[in-house]
């Protein structure tokens, strides 16, 4: 039989409290610019509170190692995806911008438009 942890109620209300912080944290970062480091800060806060909220509120603390297994596995493929996805994007920029495409082409005098 599964032995079942009781987790107290200040932990969950603590847990709260960091969650509405980082969201907090979240949009004031929003609204500030960190050049090429806004996606990065918002996605590491991101994966804090997405940490937190399976360590406590799924109980992923307290489970058997497998379930850990289950969950880093889960973290490896969403890291291989999210690679795989910017490595295509960043192969990209041989592509012509939306501003070369609405750059006017010369005509040859008398040609009609």
């Amino acid at each position: 039989m599964s032995e079942k942890h009781v987790i107290p109620v200040g932990t969950y209300v603590g847990i709260f409290t960091a969650l509405i912080a980082l969201t907090g944290l979240t949009v004031w970062v929003a609204f500030h610019d960190f050049g090429s480091m806004n996606t990065v800060i918002a996605v590491g806060i991101a994966c804090i509170k997405a940490l937190l909220v399976a360590l406590f509120f799924m109980h992923l603390k307290y489970s058997a190692r497998i379930l850990w297994l289950y969950a880093g596995t889960a973290i490896a493929f969403f890291i291989l995806l999210i690679t795989i996805t910017l490595s295509d994007y960043r192969s990209r920029e041989w592509f012509p911008t939306p501003k070369a495409w609405s750059q006017p082409t010369a005509t040859a005098p008398g040609a009609s438009h």
